[in-house]
C-alpha cells in the first residue's frame, strides 16, 4: 500500500492530528476543574445545526437542483465558469466553505468535462476554493471560525457586517476579475486546433443547411441529468430547521432549542442527515478548545503573544493561519486579545495563502487529484497535471492574501 504524503495524512487524520496536539498540552496543564470551562457549547450547537440542516438539504438534492440550474443556463466558457464559481460563493454562506466545495467541485468537474471545457478544471478549482473560504466571511455562519467569534464576542450582527465589509468585496470582485481572465485564456493546443479549423474552412465550401452546419460545430454547452423531484413537505421542514438555526446564531432563540429541535426533526424525517454530520469537525473544535485553553494558562506564552496580538492582530492572525489553519488560529488568538476585529478579519483572509491556511483547501487538492481517475479520458491532459495545479493556486492564493492585507491594514 502506498504511504500517504503529508497532506494526505492531515487530511484524512485531522482529528487524530489535533487530538494528540491537544493531548501535548495537558503536559503543561494537566486535567482539572477548569477543562469544562474551555469548551464554548454555544459554537458547539450553532455548528452542529448549520451541518445537520446543511446535510439534510444536500441529501435530498435541493442544493444539487439549484446549482444545476444555475449552471446550465450558461454556455460560453467564461459564462460557465462564472456560474460555478459564484454559486460555489453563495452555497458557502449558507452551508459552510467544506460543504459548498464538497457539493460544487463534482459538479464542475463533470459540468467542464461534458462541456469539453476540460482546460478549465485546474482554474475553477482554484478560484471554487478561494470563493468558498473568501466569500462566506460575510454572515457568521459562513465558515467555522466565524461561528465561534461570533460567538466568543457576543458580536451583533451590524458590527460583524461593518467589519467584513471591505474584505468581502474585494474578494468578491477579485475572484469575479480572476475567473474572468483565466476562463477568457485560450490554451496553446486549443489555439493551434482553431487556427487550423479556421485554414480548413476557408477551403472548404460552407455547409447549406442549418443541420450541418450544427454537425461540424463542437458542443459547448454542458449535458445535465434532469434532477430527482424535491419533497415539499421536507423542504418545508428543513426551511423552518434553518430559521430556527439562524435565530440560534443570532441570540434569539436558546441554542439547546435549536439543537433539539433540529436533532429530533431529522431523527424521524431523515437520519442519514444525522449520520451525515461532519462528526469530525465537531470533535476537531472539541480538541481546539483544549489546546487552546492550555495554552492561555501559561504565563509565559500569554504575557508574549497579548501585546503582539495588540499590536499587529492583523497580520499575526493572517500568518498564524498559514502554519495551523485558519480556525485553530481564531480558538487560540481569541485567548490572548480583546479586540475581536484584526483577529476576525485575518483568520478569515488566512484562508488564502497556504494549503492548509484553510483545511477545505485540502478538500479542493483531494478532487482534483481524482478528477483523472473518475473521467479517463482527461489522462493525457496536460493541462491537469498536480504541479501545475498546485502552482496556480501558490500564485492566486497568495496574491489574494498579500493584497488584502495591503487594503486591510491600510483601512484598518
Amino acid at each position: 500500500m502506498k504511504p500517504l504524503s503529508p497532506i494526505a495524512f492531515l487530511r484524512e487524520h485531522a482529528v487524530l492530528v489535533v487530538a494528540a496536539v491537544a493531548a501535548a498540552s495537558m503536559v503543561a496543564v494537566p486535567p482539572d476543574s477548569a477543562y469544562w470551562g474551555y469548551f464554548d457549547r454555544k459554537t458547539l450547537g450553532c455548528l452542529f445545526c448549520v451541518l445537520a440542516v446543511a446535510s439534510a438539504l444536500r441529501l435530498m438534492g435541493a442544493f444539487d437542483r439549484a446549482a444545476r440550474a444555475v449552471v446550465a443556463r450558461f454556455g460560453s466558457p467564461r459564462s460557465l465558469a462564472l456560474a460555478l464559481v459564484l454559486t460555489t460563493a453563495a452555497l458557502s454562506c449558507v452551508a459552510t466553505n467544506d460543504m459548498a466545495l464538497i457539493m460544487m467541485l463534482p459538479l464542475s468537474a463533470a459540468t467542464l468535462v461534458g462541456a469539453e471545457q476540460t482546460r478549465l478544471i485546474p482554474a475553477v478549482f482554484v478560484l471554487q476554493s478561494l470563493a468558498a473560504n473568501l466569500c462566506g466571511m460575510i454572515v457568521p455562519f459562513g465558515n467555522p471560525q466565524n461561528l465561534y467569534l461570533y460567538s466568543y464576542y457576543g458580536l451583533h450582527l451590524g458590527d460583524f457586517l461593518r467589519t467584513m465589509a471591505l474584505p468581502f468585496a474585494i474578494s468578491v470582485v477579485g475572484v469575479v476579475a480572476a475567473t474572468w481572465w483565466l476562463a477568457g485564456r485560450p490554451s496553446r493546443k486549443k489555439a493551434s486546433a482553431e487556427a487550423t479549423r479556421g485554414i480548413t474552412t476557408a477551403k472548404a465550401p460552407a455547409s447549406s443547411t442549418p443541420a450541418a452546419r450544427a454537425a461540424a460545430e463542437p458542443a459547448t454547452a454542458p449535458v445535465l441529468r434532469r434532477p430527482m423531484p424535491l419533497s415539499r413537505r421536507r423542504l418545508g421542514a428543513y426551511g423552518v430547521l434553518l430559521a430556527l438555526t439562524l435565530l440560534a446564531v443570532f441570540r434569539v432563540l436558546p441554542i439547546a432549542v435549536a439543537v433539539a429541535a433540529v436533532a429530533a426533526t431529522l431523527a424521524a424525517l431523515d437520519r442519514r442527515a444525522l449520520a451525515a454530520v461532519d462528526w469530525s469537525l465537531l470533535a476537531t473544535f472539541a480538541c481546539f478548545f483544549v489546546f487552546a485553553g492550555n495554552l492561555a494558562r501559561i504565563p509565559e506564552l500569554a504575557a508574549w503573544l497579548g501585546p503582539l496580538m495588540d499590536d499587529h492582530g492583523l497580520v499575526i492572525s493572517a500568518g498564524a493561519s498559514q502554519v495551523i489553519s485558519n480556525v485553530p488560529a481564531a480558538v487560540l488568538l481569541s485567548h490572548f486579545t480583546d479586540a475581536w476585529q484584526p483577529l476576525l478579519v485575518g483568520v478569515n483572509i488566512g484562508g488564502a495563502g497556504t494549503l492548509v491556511g484553510s483545511l477545505a483547501s485540502l478538500i479542493t487538492l483531494q478532487h482534483f487529484t481524482s478528477v483523472r481517475k473518475v473521467f479517463p479520458q482527461t489522462r493525457d491532459v496536460p493541462e491537469l497535471s498536480t504541479g501545475r495545479f498546485l502552482g496556480l493556486f501558490t500564485l492566486l492564493n497568495v496574491a489574494f492574501l498579500v493584497i488584502l492585507l495591503v487594503a486591510c491594514g491600510l483601512c484598518g
